[in-house]
C-alpha cells in the first residue's frame, strides 16, 4: 500500500503552531447558512472543537512511525522513495555511504523504515539509507527483471541527487534480494548521466565531490564503491519443489499444483518457479548466476566487498531454509545442535564466516533445454553462486509468539508485530562495513 508523502517527512524541529499571522483581512458577509467573502466565494466554516480533536488524532496516529529523536529525517524523492539521514546543526561533512535496500513481494519503501532509522542512528554521520519505492504492492508481479531494471533507474537518480556518496550497499528482503542481483549487475561499471547535476541550486560540476559522475572502473556499482551486498530471507534458488517453500510440507502433489499455478504471482511467479522460457531461453534465475556478453551478474556480485545471506531455519512458511541460505539440503545445520550465539542476539543461532566453494567442472545446462529438472537447476544456481564467498546467518524464531510471521519478523517490516527481530537488524548493523 502506497504511503503518502506527507508520512515520511520527520522535522527535526517542532511547528510553532503559528500560520494565520499577518493575514490580510477579508470583508464577508452572511448568507443564510453560509459564509462568503467579498467577492462572493463561500469561506470554509470553522472548524469544531470535535473535528479538530479528530483531526489532531488523525495527525498523531500519521507520526507515529517517524524517529522520536531530534535531528533524524527522511526526505521523499521525485521517485517517491525516501532518504533517511540524520541532520545536525552547522555544517558537517555529508554522509558518503549509501544504503539502498529493497523490499519484497507486495511490499513497499515502508517495510525497512524500523531497519534504516537503526542503520542511521548508529551511523549518523555516515550513511544515508534509500528506502526503494520503485517496486511497490502490484508491480511487484511484473518480473525479477523488471523490477531490477526499474531498481537500477532508481538508484542512478537517487546518486545523482547525492553528490557526494562514495560508497554503495544493498539490503534486500525476500524476493528484493533477486531485484537487487539484477540491479547490482545493470549498474555494474556504470555511473549516473555524465551531465552536470544541480544540486541546491547550484551546478553539480562544481561540486569537487560529484567525481564518481566520471568514474569509469568497472568494478564500481553506479560509479560508487561497492560494499555490502546483503540478502535476508531470499529465495536465490527460487521457489520450485524440493520443500523450498514449507508452506508445502514437502508435499509433491502440492508443489506440483503451485509449480502449474505459478502465473497467477505474475512473471515474478514464473521466474520464482523457474517455469519462464522466454524466447526459448533458460529460467531467468539460471542465467543470473552467470556473466553474458550483455550484463555481468556474477561480476556485480563479486565486486561487492563482502555479500551475507540471512536466512530463517525454522518457521519461515514462505522461503525455505536451503535456498535461502545457499547450501544444499544435506549441508545445512542440525537444528537440534544449534542455540542462540550471544545474549544481544538472542534469535541467532549460526553464523558462518565467508566461504567460497570451487566449482571443478563446468556445467553447460544452461545451454540446453532439455536439462529443466528441479534438482539439477537448482545445483547449477547453487555451484555458481557459491563459487563466490558468502557469509551465512541462520536465525530462528521459534518459542516466540511471532514465529508463524518468522519470514516478515526477521526484517521487523511491522515493529509492532515483528519486533522480535529487532536483534537480527541489529547483528546486521554491527557487522556493516562501513
Amino acid at each position: 500500500m502506497a504511503t503518502p508523502e506527507s508520512e515520511v517527512e520527520a522535522k527535526c524541529e517542532a511547528s510553532d503552531g503559528a500560520g494565520n499571522g499577518g493575514s490580510e483581512a477579508v470583508a464577508s458577509i452572511d448568507v443564510g447558512d453560509q459564509t462568503v467573502d467579498a467577492t462572493g466565494k463561500p469561506k470554509p466554516k470553522p472548524k469544531t472543537r470535535k473535528q479538530q480533536k479528530k483531526k489532531n488524532k488523525r495527525t498523531k496516529s500519521k507520526s507515529y512511525y517517524l524517529p522520536r529523536f531530534a535531528c533524524m529525517r527522511s526526505e521523499p524523492g521525485e521517485d517517491g522513495g525516501f532518504d533517511m539521514e540524520v541532520e545536525v546543526p552547522g555544517e558537517r561533512p555529508r554522509p558518503a555511504h549509501l544504503i539502498v535496500t529493497v523490499n519484497g513481494l507486495i511490499g513497499s519503501a515502508r517495510d525497512w523504515r524500523f531497519a534504516a532509522k537503526q542503520f542511521v542512528k548508529q551511523y549518523p554521520e555516515k550513511v544515508v539509507v534509500h528506502c526503494s519505492r520503485s517496486n511497490p504492492c502490484r508491480l511487484t508481479f511484473d518480473g525479477v527483471d523488471v523490477m531490477g531494471q526499474r531498481l537500477a533507474e532508481e538508484v542512478k537518480s537517487v546518486v545523482k541527487d547525492q553528490p557526494t556518496v562514495q560508497k554503495i550497499s544493498f539490503i534486500g528482503h525476500s524476493l528484493g534480494g533477486l531485484v537487487a542481483r539484477y540491479a547490482v549487475a545493470k549498474l555494474y561499471g556504470s555511473g549516473p548521466a555524465s551531465e552536470p547535476t544541480k544540486v541546491n541550486g547550484e551546478c553539480g560540476s562544481e561540486e569537487p565531490a560529484n567525481h564518481h559522475l566520471e568514474d569509469k572502473n568497472t568494478d564500481k556499482i553506479c560509479g560508487l564503491e561497492p560494499v555490502n551486498f546483503i540478502t535476508s530471507a531470499t529465495p536465490h534458488l527460487g521457489s520450485r519443489g524440493h520443500k523450498q517453500v514449507p508452506m508445502f510440507c514437502g508435499f509433491n502433489s502440492l508443489e506440483r499444483l503451485a509449480i502449474h499455478s505459478s502465473g497467477f504471482l505474475g512473471r515474478t511467479g514464473r521466474h520464482l518457479f523457474l517455469t519462464d522460457n522466454d524466447d526459448g531461453k533458460p529460467p531467468l534465475l539460471l542465467q543470473m548466476v552467470n556473466d553474458s556478453e550483455n550484463i555481468k551478474f556474477i561480476s556485480a556480485l563479486k565486486s561487492f566487498k563482502r555479500r551475507v545471506a540471512y536466512a530463517n531455519a525454522q518457521c519461515d512458511h514462505l522461503v525455505g531454509w536451503s535456498t535461502s541460505s545457499l547450501r544444499q539440503r544435506s549441508n545445512l545445520p542440525k537444528r537440534e545442535h544449534l542455540s542462540a550465539i550471544e545474549k544481544k542476539y538472542p534469535h541467532i543461532i549460526k553464523v558462518e564466516g565467508a566461504k567460497t566453494t570451487s566449482s571443478e567442472q563446468e556445467d553447460s545446462s544452461e545451454h540446453k533445454n532439455d536439462r529443466r529438472k528441479t534438482a539439477e537447476l537448482e545445483e547449477t544456481m547453487l555451484r555458481r553462486l557459491t563459487t563466490l564467498s558468502w557469509e551465512r546467518v541462520d536465525v530462528s524464531f521459534s518459542g516466540s509468539k511471532q514465529q508463524i510471521f518468522a519470514h516478515n519478523t526477521i526484517q521487523v517490516k511491522n515493529q509492532c508485530i515483528n519486533s522480535d527481530g529487532e536483534d537480527v537488524i541489529q547483528h546486521m548493523i554491527d557487522n556493516f562495513i562501513v
